[in-house]
């Protein structure tokens, strides 16, 4: 049976803001305790974001659901378009993220401040997109949506496959994920409680 295109959607963000909290708990114990954070798992968790959401969950809003609820639902417009804007921004947002951390692994304690602060506005934005998706956007898909649209988004997302929704890694990403698997804090990971 296919997976429904909604449900992707709702069980993806879950996913990422799992992630995004966590990324937020393992730099606050690592502050807390003294320490520098583990550099290799955040530099894997900012590539899967950038690999996942960026490229593909948001390409398939963007390109696919957006388009139509702008035909089934123009009053919802100006939401569509502030959210197209975050997806085009995100990017760029993500790669700034990546260069503060590289800063902060490689000139050292005098950049630790700046990646947190970046990392904490990035984690808050993106928390804040996919509200704003899940209270404004997918409640009138749910009601303005035909069963051809269905269909082709539900299609469409059911080919995500996104690992951290469940779904085995392909080959070039095992690697990826046994690495942020094995090495997060639960409830995200198998890793040690720090």
């Amino acid at each position: 049976m296919p997976a429904h295109a909604l449900d992707v959607i709702r069980d993806e963000h879950q996913a990422l803001a799992a992630m995004l909290r966590t990324l937020m708990l393992m730099l606050a114990q690592a502050r807390r305790e003294k320490r520098l954070p583990d550099f290799d798992v955040l530099r894997a968790m900012l590539f899967y974001i950038d690999e996942f959401p960026e490229r593909l969950h948001h390409a398939k809003e963007s390109a696919l659901l957006f388009p139509r609820l702008r035909e089934r639902a123009p009053e919802i417009g100006p939401v569509l378009d502030r959210l197209d804007a975050e997806h085009a921004h995100g990017e760029r947002a993500i790669r700034e993220l990546e260069h503060a951390l590289l800063a902060f692994e490689v000139m050292g304690t005098p950049r630790r401040e700046a990646f947190e602060a970046a990392a904490e506005r990035y984690v808050l934005s993106y928390l804040q997109h996919m509200a704003a998706e899940e209270t404004d956007v997918l409640p009138v898909a749910q009601r303005v949506l035909d069963a051809a649209d269905r269909a082709e988004l539900d299609a469409a997302f059911a080919a995500n496959r996104d690992p951290l929704t469940g779904h085995e890694p392909g080959q070039d990403y095992r690697e990826l994920f046994q690495l942020i698997l094995n090495r997060l804090p639960p409830p995200l990971g198998l890793g040690p409680r720090h």
